[in-house]
């Protein structure tokens, strides 16, 4: 089996700010349970929770070259579940709260990622893979191909949202990557007068991949590319689908919900109370609540809620809300929750226990997203027999399966257009199968029985280093 080292800058359970770490906690462990070596390289942040500090064993340093600068580089690791970390240290790049967000972003990750090739040259192990992980280590790959070109290895490199991509000053080219003008004239990194690193993880990976089939090819056309369509177009795209921790997330025994049980039903119907309850609606075991677990910013589709909320209103039917962003939609739903007391509610927060209440205690999700490269709302809402109501693009048109009477197959209600009469059609069509209890039941039975664990995804991976080895 290959030897793999996944670069990324964050990995659950060290320290998270978002998808990403999910993906880095959980993948390398399913390949290791596959008989793969994989290990992680990531930076050692002052986020690092304490019990994971005191675990650390210290392994190498040395110097590293970022532009005009000589930078000291310690790295120290730790092995967890068959996975082991080795997280680099730099006291001036790291040692501050957060892990983005900073003026000088762009040198801490020029730095992470030549630290991280460097790196190879002073430890015991060497990989036959090496897998960068969106544009904070999509250097790695530019910097393995160039400055290390000595050392041959493969490369993949992975799009987890093309809409971030680490673009900067043209100025980063000339005074951090020390590529020299044949680089800068290629085209490689520049963007529009500018420098973008995920575009040269792009342009110089053996392989590009994102987190869903539909996705792989929605990035290759104007209207999902953000720009990079161009590039893309000209690269074989891979696409598969994230998984889910199907241990932590179940309805049968989640810490969140109360004791274990073995009674779906009983589960569901409690916590549709609970929720009730906390955001003081009607309590009412029949009607059904549709809810949204989600970030308040344009691509999660917010725009077609606010602008459909009186027509859903109009329905017999409850919603609520989860979610923090942009003050704007924060405040919007503020206000239209509260047009509709015993309703609708708004919890303007990111709360993880409220967020298992609601996966378990609402009877559809609902997630009408512009774009979505996988998305793990609708996966987890389906391990806890709540139905998604999905915008079909991305990674909700390749997990969602639109229930289909006729056959009884599906798990879910689709619309494709981005209008907001589509998206109440998709609901209406809910409430339709809702109202006929079999049918109900049906849906939520094929809901359940649904298999997203890391297993099936660790498979494709796995598909794909091969072929890449064997090219």
């Amino acid at each position: 089996m290959p030897n793999i080292l996944m670069a990324a800058s964050e990995a659950t359970p060290l320290v998270k700010s978002g998808g990403l770490a999910d993906v880095i906690g959980s993948l390398p462990m399913a390949l290791v349970r596959r008989g793969f070596d994989v290990r992680v390289v990531m930076p050692k942040y002052e986020d690092l929770d304490a019990s994971w500090v005191d675990r650390l064993q210290f392994l190498t340093s040395f110097i590293v070259q970022v532009g005009w600068r000589r930078q000291h580089c310690g790295v120290f690791s730790l092995k967890h579940e068959g996975v082991t970390y080795y997280l680099i240290d730099n006291e001036w790049y790291f040692r501050r709260r957060g892990l983005y967000g900073y003026g000088d972003d762009a040198e801490r990750f020029v730095y992470f990622c030549e630290a991280a090739a460097e790196m190879l040259a002073h430890i015991d192990w060497v990989p036959d893979v090496v897998h960068a992980h969106d544009w904070h280590a999509a250097l790695l790959p530019v910097f393995l191909k160039t400055h290390y070109a000595q050392r041959p290895t493969r490369t993949v490199f992975t799009i987890h949202n093309i809409r971030y991509q680490g673009v900067f000053d043209r100025s980063v080219m000339h005074d951090l990557l020390n590529l020299g003008p044949e680089h800068d004239h290629s085209g490689a990194l520049e963007y529009y007068g500018a420098t973008n690193f995920m575009k040269g993880g792009i342009v110089y990976s053996d392989i590009v991949s994102t987190v869903s089939p539909t996705y792989a090819e929605e990035i290759r056309t104007q209207s999902y590319g953000e720009g990079l369509h161009g590039v893309l177009a000209s690269r074989n795209v891979w696409g598969m689908i994230n998984g889910i921790d199907t241990t932590e997330y179940n309805i049968l025994t989640d810490r969140f919900l109360g004791e274990e049980t073995n009674d779906v039903r009983a589960r569901k119907r409690a916590m549709k109370q609970q929720l009730q309850q906390t955001g003081q609606l009607d309590i009412d075991p029949d009607v059904p609540l549709i809810a949204m677990v989600t970030r308040l910013v344009a691509q999660k589709g917010v725009d077609l809620v606010l602008h459909a909320f009186d027509a859903l209103m109009q329905r017999d039917v409850q919603f609520v809300l989860l979610g923090a962003g942009d003050a704007q939609y924060e405040h919007a739903f503020r206000s239209v929750c509260g047009r509709y007391p015993g309703r609708a509610a708004a919890h303007i927060a990111f709360d993880e226990r409220l967020s298992r209440w609601m996966y378990a205690g609402a009877d559809a999700l609902l997630m009408p997203s512009q774009f979505e490269p996988c998305g793990i709302g609708q996966l987890i809402a389906m391990r806890y027999g709540t139905v998604p109501i999905v915008r079909a693009t991305g990674g909700l048109k390749d997990t969602v399966l639109p229930f289909d009477e006729t056959t009884g197959y599906g798990h879910g209600f689709t619309f494709v257009l981005y209008y907001a009469h589509h998206m109440l059609d998709a609901i209406d069509r809910t409430l339709g199968a809702y109202a006929h209890k079999p049918t109900w039941d049906r849906i939520v039975s094929n809901a359940l029985y649904q298999d997203w664990s890391w297993d099936a995804s660790a498979d494709a991976y796995a598909a794909m280093y091969e072929e890449l080895l064997k090219a």
